[in-house]
């Protein structure tokens, strides 16, 4: 915030372009640093950040905007950069504008979320209200992980069988679990757990093994699947786990080249993903202002 209003000091009024291009040269952002974007894609951070802190101050009356994408600094504005070394959410909270806009954004957490909504809401934040909102989701998704792959540890192995052929069939192998896949898991499956079909008429197919493991698995696991893929003809195959893969697991795999590795935490990350083995409980829409239609009015 003290960036900004710093470059406004002037009392000239700005366009939020050119305000954006000055604070990024004044921290000398590199072009992969502009160039990072929200994990939603939709908008680079550093300029979701320098808007937010304009909104912030705007809401404070430390800064105007007479008309739309330009703003000015007012006399609070320039009283802040005198009074305040740093400018923050805490510092604006003793004027009474932005205290009503604190109050009418404030909404109700889940409630295993309020104790991380505590940490990254608090006034010393520099996270914008959208990156807030990806932390919160990133703990939530990272507690749903961890419940899943306790819950797949209760599996039989052959019902892990059967979770993963589904998992790979909800990822578009094959179109449907009747047609796509099936679980092997019986006595002479010549060391394969499962086989995916990855297109309608089963010309090709993805071999699967999965080790409902709680150690990691070693590279001899990975030379007797590809051996299993060379009896089967098979071109490629996907090696599943609860755990993980020691470093020689990978570096075996690397080197045979027709096998990927899917440790225990990308196994959930998938499963949600996909939304398998779990529900969606609640729907957040994030909106914004459609500035053209006010244009068109």
């Amino acid at each position: 915030m003290r960036p900004l209003l710093n470059l406004l000091a002037d009392g000239t009024a700005r366009r939020m372009r050119d305000v954006y291009a000055a604070l990024a040269a004044e921290f000398q952002l590199t072009e992969s640093e502009m160039a990072e974007l929200l994990p939603s894609g939709r908008q680079p951070t550093y300029m979701n950040r320098i808007g937010w802190a304009k909104t912030y101050l705007l809401k404070a009356g430390a800064l105007e905007s007479q008309q739309r994408g330009w703003v000015q600094v007012t006399e609070r504005g320039r009283e802040l950069l005198r009074t305040q070394p740093e400018i923050n959410a805490r510092t604006l909270t003793a004027f009474a504008e932005f205290q009503a806009f604190q109050a009418s954004a404030t909404v109700q957490a889940p409630t295993e979320a309020a104790p991380l909504l505590d940490a990254v809401a608090s006034p010393e934040t520099r996270l914008s209200p959208e990156e807030q909102l990806d932390v919160l989701h990133a703990a939530l998704n990272s507690s749903l992980a961890s419940d899943l792959l306790e819950q797949v540890m209760q599996l039989s192995p052959q019902q892990f069988e059967v979770l993963v052929v589904r998992l790979l069939v909800a990822m578009g192998y094959g179109g449907s679990t009747r047609d796509a896949g099936e679980a092997l898991g019986k006595t002479g499956d010549n060391g394969i757990d499962g086989v995916v079909n990855q297109d309608p008429l089963g010309l090709d197919r993805v071999y699967l093994q999965a080790k409902r493991w709680q150690d990691n698995v070693g590279s001899g696991e990975i030379r007797n699947f590809a051996g299993s893929l060379t009896f089967h003809k098979a071109s490629k195959g996907v090696f599943i786990t609860t755990s993980g893969f020691s470093p020689g697991a990978r570096t075996t795999a690397q080197q045979i080249g027709n096998i990927i590795l899917i440790d225990g935490p990308q196994l959930a990350q998938l499963m949600i993903e996909y939304g398998v083995g779990v529900l969606t409980r609640t729907t957040y829409h994030v909106k914004r202002v459609d500035s053209e239609f006010f244009e068109e009015l």
